[in-house]
């Protein structure tokens, strides 16, 4: 069974469990095989998945569908997403992750990448989704008079953790106390790995895997996601925390206090110590990044390219402009020695070494990154995304620029909003970011005031 709603823009993701799945494992047979056609007799893959209860039979069934089209796999095992871009640029192999990230649990999915963890196209999943469901519906099926590929398994994690260290090697002038949360997501494998052998005294949130979630949604883009760490951060002296999401290839950071670090400021930070690195360098930010990380950018003789917001987007700007480095709003950091690739683990570990190269506290280190008020993503439920963004556009003439490209951004003297419709769902997605509180309250709520006018009318 394979329903057409489980093909997204940038991966495959639909409920695999319950009264009304989506996808169950005859699917992941025809995902299997359909890959396989595509990759072609001979070929390598490999494979990994979450740790979602669906995973292992899933996995099974997509490892079957490969082999029968002559396809070898490598089954990589338990593994967050970055470990997966890890194992394809390691060992050169084109890679398939089990995940539905941040989904809840009767959800599953599975990205792609080509060799060196480079991101599919967006042809290359019409081509999947296409074939998979004629493998899927009987009007396919494979060469009998093929011979099977092979399948064998490898432990690729403490390759992966040294490989980190390697990049970002810890001074070890201060010790840390370390509030981390997995949300019982992937980062409970990879973080001990990790931050287990520096000098770091870690306080563990949820490290057990559990991909039925019992303790919150592994999602830190939300903010109730995010108050266990902050509460722990306070009850324990910690210097900071690192959140994680279901698949771990995004870090949120909250400080001494207790407060959430803008993934903004961290981009900026990382991008400085990155310029030091190599001067004029390029870095990559989406559409609703802060004019902070521009700025700064600027101000230390680096290079910003502006991509859509989306790992897929994000990814193909670092490659074509050989960036240092890429940040975007919902925490996903992309890094030219990860292979162009996200990493929410490599980015903690950045925020380390610049804490330790420092005398004082993260909200210090960070001030110097943060110059502006940002409202954060707000989602509105919308029947005709383009006339609303159309109205909200024209109501706006003469008081600010309308880009059209990622939604539309209106851009005035020291303010800017975005909006832009979801890929999967009937919202509209606003962020909003000017120079005060003040500022920025009266233009969210003249934008929603706006947005829901239009439902109504």
């Amino acid at each position: 069974m394979l329903s057409p709603a489980i093909f997204k823009a940038n991966d495959i993701r639909g409920v695999a469990t319950g009264p009304h799945p989506e996808w169950d494992e005859a699917g992941a047979r025809a995902l299997g095989l359909a890959y396989g056609h595509l990759l072609g007799p001979g070929a390598t893959v490999v494979v990994s998945r979450d740790m979602r209860p669906t995973g292992p039979a899933l996995q099974a069934a997509f490892t079957d569908g490969l082999t029968r089209q002559g396809v070898n796999a490598i089954l990589a095992g338990l593994s967050s997403t970055d470990q997966l871009w890890f194992d394809s640029g390691f060992l050169d192999l084109p890679g398939a992750q089990f995940t539905a990230s941040h989904n809840p649990a009767t959800y599953n999915g599975l990205k792609f990448c080509r060799a060196q963890a480079q991101p599919v196209s967006p042809e290359f999943l019409v081509d999947l989704a296409e074939l998979a469901q004629r493998y899927d519906r009987g009007e396919l099926a494979p060469d009998v008079t093929l011979a099977p590929g092979s399948v064998t398994e490898r432990d690729l994690l403490g390759d992966y953790a040294a490989y980190l260290h390697q990049l970002v090697p810890l001074q070890g002038r201060r010790h840390f106390k370390v509030v981390v949360d997995a949300g019982n997501g992937m980062a409970g494998h990879t973080v001990p790995a990790v931050l287990g052998p520096l000098d770091v005294e870690v306080v563990g949130l949820y490290l057990d895997l559990d991909g039925n979630f019992p303790n919150h949604e592994p999602n830190p883009l939300v903010p109730a996601n995010r108050v266990d760490a902050q509460n722990a951060v306070k009850a324990t002296g910690a210097d900071l925390a690192l959140i994680f999401d279901g698949d771990a290839d995004r870090c949120f950071v909250i400080d001494e206090r207790g407060e959430t670090v803008s993934p903004s400021a961290i981009t900026a930070l990382i991008a400085v110590a990155e310029l030091q690195r190599e001067p004029g360098a390029t870095i990559v930010i989406n559409t609703i990044t802060s004019d902070a990380v521009r700025e700064i950018v600027a101000e230390h003789g680096g290079q910003t390219v502006e991509s859509r917001v989306g790992h897929t987007y994000v990814k193909a700007e670092m490659a074509r402009h050989h960036a240092i480095f890429g940040g975007e709003h919902s925490a996903h950091y992309y890094f030219r020695d990860f292979w162009g690739a996200d990493t929410g683990l490599l980015a903690g570990l950045h925020v380390l070494a610049q804490l330790d190269a420092s005398d004082g506290p993260l909200s210090e280190l960070v001030a110097a990154y943060t110059r502006y008020v940002a409202s954060g993503e707000i989602n509105s439920t919308v029947t005709d995304a383009p006339a609303t963004m159309a109205h909200v556009a024209a109501a706006f003439a003469g008081r600010g620029e309308a880009r059209w490209g990622d939604g539309v951004k209106v851009v005035g003297p020291g303010w800017w909003f975005n909006l832009r419709p979801s890929n999967t769902e009937p919202l509209l997605r606003l962020n909003v970011e000017a120079t005060s509180a003040d500022q920025m309250a009266g233009l969210r709520d003249e934008v929603l005031d706006l947005v829901h006018s239009k439902e109504t009318a």
